[in-house]
């Protein structure tokens, strides 16, 4: 039976306002919804649907909704359920940043960051917990995310040049495993799908130098690239968003992308809204609330469009895609990889948290051991209490970071 729009409407904004927690949680909630209560999936489509999303760029909880719509109403309703699914989180996130720069100066705001900032460590540590334990099953996977690893952390090679390594060997090393040999369903529409949502992402985007705002093509381009690029995850592609938006570019700085992610953390939707965020600080550093709200919407629709695009285009060829063994060799070494880059970013985040100072070396960033900060040193170590043997949630654990930290600001 196909769902009428209002129980569309209402199902899938409630998915939308309930997805805290990461993609783990928010894809565990849409099957319970979608398959245990409303029973529009059955359970091969709902895992055949996630697995080709996680083969896809982009954050696979929003695509998998999208897909979940498009199989139920179309490219209709594929929108109306990935809109559903990022508007909340997109919304309050603009909130909050605005919020952001407007109080984060005061010194009780920014004890309070002192704490979330040593629980987003913790954060990305468990993070790479979970993606080792999936993507480390042999020899090769381990050495795959070391030398992703070293790659990023000691070299700086860009992260698409690793994705795209660790691609090609996956099919290469999957070359002589056989599978299906059903050849590939013609369906008509996908070249004028692409098309059309490949225009509704670049037109729009190439009319930004018109507006005098050089700035604001330096984002559409930064973000496009960004979501070509997003296999593995928001923490996978987060280190290397990091710094080139810290180091690089200089949009921001380290403590600003930090406070990002722990905010992006407490909101439902997808982790990388995070983008939002940095485009609003960003455009706000250089042109005030006006220029911030425009590069926030530039980020979010170079984030987003391309998801659509990947669902509306792919969708029809999930069962043909879905059997090919070299496609699947290639997102597991792809997905090795993200280990590395995933582990990259969580000790960047710790030596920027627990030290003053971190050098660039030739050797990668190395803190300077003199300018160890033993409060926030502590503040991790409280953190990891709480969401290791403490088994506290994350958004409990960020309220009680972000108190310690005011009350170690007001006793020290």
């Amino acid at each position: 039976m196909t769902p009428s729009w209002s129980d569309m409407i209402r199902v899938f904004g409630r998915i939308g306002l309930l997805s805290f927690g990461g993609p783990a949680a928010q894809i565990a909630l849409m099957h319970r919804v979608l398959v245990d209560e409303r029973k529009w999936l059955d359970e091969k489509t709902y895992l055949s649907s996630l697995s080709f999303c996680m083969l896809l760029p982009g954050p696979e909880a929003m695509q998998q909704a999208t897909f979940a719509g498009w199989r139920l109403r179309g490219v209709p309703g594929g929108l109306l359920a990935g809109l559903l699914f990022v508007a909340p989180g997109a919304a309050l996130i603009l909130a909050l940043a605005a919020l952001y720069v407007s109080f984060g100066a005061q010194p009780l705001v920014q004890a309070a960051f002192v704490g979330v900032q040593a629980a987003v460590v913790i954060i990305v540590v468990q993070a790479l917990q979970k993606v080792a334990k999936r993507a480390l099953k042999d020899r090769a996977a381990y050495v795959i995310a070391a030398l992703a690893f070293l790659g990023i952390f000691v070299l700086g090679v860009p992260f698409p040049l690793i994705i795209l390594g660790a691609g090609i060997y996956g099919l290469i090393t999957s070359a002589g495993v056989t599978g299906a040999s059903d050849p590939l369903p013609a369906h008509r529409d996908t070249l004028r799908t692409v098309a059309v949502w490949g225009g509704l992402w670049v037109l729009p985007l190439l009319l930004l130098p018109a507006t005098g705002q050089d700035f604001l093509w330096d984002v559409a381009l930064f973000f496009s690239q960004l979501a070509v690029v997003t296999f593995g995850g928001a923490y996978a592609v987060l280190a290397w968003m990091a710094q080139a938006v810290v180091d690089t570019k200089g949009w921001i700085t380290t403590d600003q992308m930090i406070d990002a992610l722990g905010l992006a953390e407490t909101t439902p939707g997808p982790l990388i809204l995070v983008t939002e965020f940095v485009a609003f600080l960003a455009g706000h550093g250089k042109g005030g609330i006006g220029l911030g709200i425009a590069a926030a919407g530039v980020a979010l629709w170079a984030t987003f469009v391309p998801c659509f695009l990947w669902i509306f285009a792919g969708a029809p060829y999930v069962d043909w895609i879905m059997a090919r063994p070299r496609l699947k060799g290639a997102l597991a070494a792809i997905t090795a990889a993200v280990v590395g880059v995933i582990l990259n970013l969580a000790l960047w985040f710790a030596l920027h948290v627990v030290f003053a100072q971190v050098d660039d070396t030739r050797f990668g960033p190395l803190p300077v051991w003199a300018t160890l900060d033993a409060i926030a040193l502590g503040l991790v170590a409280l953190a990891g209490l709480l969401m290791g043997p403490g088994k506290r949630g994350m958004g409990q654990t960020l309220v009680i970071m972000a108190s310690a930290g005011i009350a170690l600001h007001l006793v020290v």
